[in-house]
């Protein structure tokens, strides 16, 4: 089974590039962040057209919203609101084949990395504090859990282009590298991208759209994140982080992110 993520930023504008997606990915599953359409006006049969027929939509208009498009069949699905707001940043999915799938949208902070300053940053740190007591009171449980999405954080010095000049950038501060970390302690989750891919290799999912040549200057972020409980490791067969897509037209400043498991 072949799971990807991918933070589309719009996912009507880009609807277009759907074949490619599938073509680059060979995906089962689809996790889509920040869909920016409400749940009645998403593309359900586009997606239906190409196998995936089994969904689950949190949509939102204009910002936020995910979706789960999936080929297998889905056993049970909702959704689910943090730090007390309805942004629809939250999906989640079991598998009849007992895998249990989160697809998350993680605010991404606003420009200045003081939460007394910055309502968005204060809202960040508390979601990301959200999860983590989420998940840790959700493993009593043990589920074959995996978690995706945008994450909007890049926790590893090669999951940046520069550490010592982003340490003071919203992504890549050492209090949401922090959280973040407590989120995956939380379950014990694996990173499955980082489990292929060594922590020492530069790795980015995510360029600005401000960059004139985005690919000549290079200065990415690892956004994008694929975990999976302990119980799943041993089923970890690829992963892959599809940087061509940065190219499509009209391109997404992220590219999707794609994790193989044994089923």
């Amino acid at each position: 089974m072949r799971l990807t993520t991918w933070n589309v930023n719009s996912v009507r504008l880009r609807l277009d590039l759907l074949p490619a997606l599938i073509e680059a990915t060979g995906a089962d599953v689809l996790c889509l962040q920040e869909t920016k359409v409400v749940d009645d006006a998403f593309p359900r049969a586009a997606f239906a057209e190409h196998g995936f027929v089994h969904q689950v939509i949190a949509g939102h208009k204009n910002h936020h919203g995910v979706a789960i498009l999936s080929r297998l069949p889905i056993a049970e699905s909702g959704t689910r609101d943090w730090c007390g707001k309805s942004d629809r940043r939250h999906a989640w999915a079991r598998l009849e084949n007992g895998l249990e799938i989160h697809d998350f949208y993680v605010p991404a902070g606003g420009d200045i990395p003081d939460p007394e300053a910055n309502e968005k940053f204060a809202h960040k740190l508390d979601f990301l504090r959200d999860m983590a007591a989420w998940f840790k009171a959700h493993k009593p449980r043990k589920a074959q859990l995996v978690l995706a999405g945008d994450l909007n954080v890049a926790p590893l010095e090669t999951d940046v282009w520069s550490h010592k000049q982003l340490l003071d950038v919203v992504s890549h501060t050492p209090i949401e590298v922090e959280l973040l970390g407590k989120v995956m302690g939380s379950y014990s989750f694996v990173d499955a991208v980082r489990h292929f891919i060594s922590p020492e290799q530069r790795l980015y999912s995510w360029w600005s759209y401000r960059a004139v040549d985005w690919a000549a200057s290079d200065r990415g972020r690892r956004l994008d994140h694929v975990w999976v409980a302990p119980e799943l490791k041993p089923r970890l067969k690829s992963a892959h982080v599809f940087k061509p897509a940065r190219d499509w037209k009209p391109p997404s400043d992220h590219v999707p992110v794609t994790v193989e498991l044994e089923c």
